[in-house]
């Protein structure tokens, strides 16, 4: 079979580019793969056929230099590997659409409900799923609605790796870095903590274009270890349910991958709701036999290529249904047990940066 070519994009910061690279890596399907970064200190742009160093997503020319790669190879998807790409590749996705070229990317409605958590938090309420408690914050008045701690401080949009995240144990922490956030942000959340560290998944569903559940995956996060911890702090407070520590995980996430039934099952009922159309990763705590949803990414997960490694290959499976229109079974059968994540270096060669800006002037 001859190779499909397809562009991975924001293939740097071992973010979710890579991890797609991954996957396709690990799929039986022969492809060529591109790569595109907007800078040649990229780890991802080693890793693919063809580097390209291009334009920043919020640059008018954008467009145009992706769509120049496309012709010169040939390209039969697009992959958006970073979350600005993914936006203005919603936006401009007319543009694909009529060149033939498959961008699994969810349709608008579910991006912008997704990019903005209190939106994800109203949507879950009004279409009756479980969620913490939740307060927007736009000004130090409206701390006093506040009567539930421990709470999670967060922005309102962004915070990818947790940045900008704090846990607040009591009123007079609450005020302090309240002032901090909101001389950052315009406004920010406040979310009750719910659950225990041993509690918290990323699941992963898989939704075809015509809205037919493909399949669900979900990792039971280890995030004490400290790869993946991004904040631990003695609870202080009285509900000791809670458990010894609170703790927030970065993005960098390990543990038990599986199927969970318990867990996936509701997050499916959720993905239907919203209209997804691809891949969706739900961030949740299962409590009491219910899943507290916390924050949807409308995109690849940070985990694709754990799934990859358990048989649960997304960007491949995506690819052989809609484009090579094989059958994919409904609910097939993958690999579970427990993956573990570390460091690794890479030189990146001064003749592979020169090959990389060359192409991009050729």
């Amino acid at each position: 079979m001859n190779k499909i070519s397809v562009i991975v994009t924001g293939v740097g910061g071992g973010a979710v580019g890579q991890q797609i690279i991954k996957a396709l890596r690990l799929a039986n399907t022969n492809y060529e793969i591109i790569g595109t970064d907007i800078t040649t200190l990229s780890k991802g742009l080693m890793e693919v056929d063809y580097p390209y160093i291009i334009t920043k997503a919020s640059d008018a020319n954008y467009i145009s230099c992706l769509i120049a790669i496309i012709k010169k190879h040939n390209v039969k998807v697009v992959f958006p590997g970073s979350e600005q790409e993914l936006k203005v590749l919603s936006k401009e996705r007319k543009v694909f659409n009529e060149m033939g070229i498959f961008l699994p990317i969810n349709p608008k409605k579910v991006i912008a409900i997704c990019s903005n958590k209190f939106r994800t938090n109203k949507f879950l309420m009004e279409n009756g799923f479980y969620y913490p408690r939740t307060v927007k914050i736009s000004s130090n008045e409206d701390l006093d609605k506040i009567d539930f701690y421990p709470i999670v401080l967060k922005p309102n949009t962004g915070s990818s790796g947790s940045r900008n995240v704090f846990i607040v144990q009591n009123y007079n922490e609450l005020t302090l870095l309240s002032k901090y956030i909101l001389m950052v942000y315009p406004s920010f959340l406040a979310q009750e903590y719910i659950g225990t560290s041993d509690n918290e998944f990323t699941v992963g569903i898989l939704i075809s274009e015509d809205g037919e559940i493909i399949n669900s995956i979900a990792v039971k996060r280890i995030i004490m270890s400290g790869l993946s911890n991004k904040i631990k702090v003695k609870n202080r407070t009285k509900n000791k349910k809670l458990g010894e520590y609170l703790a927030i995980s970065t993005g960098i996430t390990q543990g038990e991958i599986g199927r969970f039934p318990e867990v996936t099952k509701q997050c499916e009922e959720i993905g239907l709701k919203m209209g997804c159309r691809t891949t969706v990763n739900i961030q949740c705590r299962f409590v009491d036999g219910k899943v507290f949803v916390f924050e949807i990414n409308p995109r690849f997960s940070g985990t694709t290529s754990f799934r990859a490694m358990v048989g649960y290959n997304e960007p491949d499976i995506l690819i052989k249904k809609h484009i090579l229109n094989e059958n994919v079974e409904k609910y097939f059968n993958y690999n579970s047990g427990f993956i573990m994540r570390g460091l690794e270096e890479t030189i990146i060669e001064n003749e592979n940066v020169f090959n990389a800006i060359d192409l991009l002037s050729s």
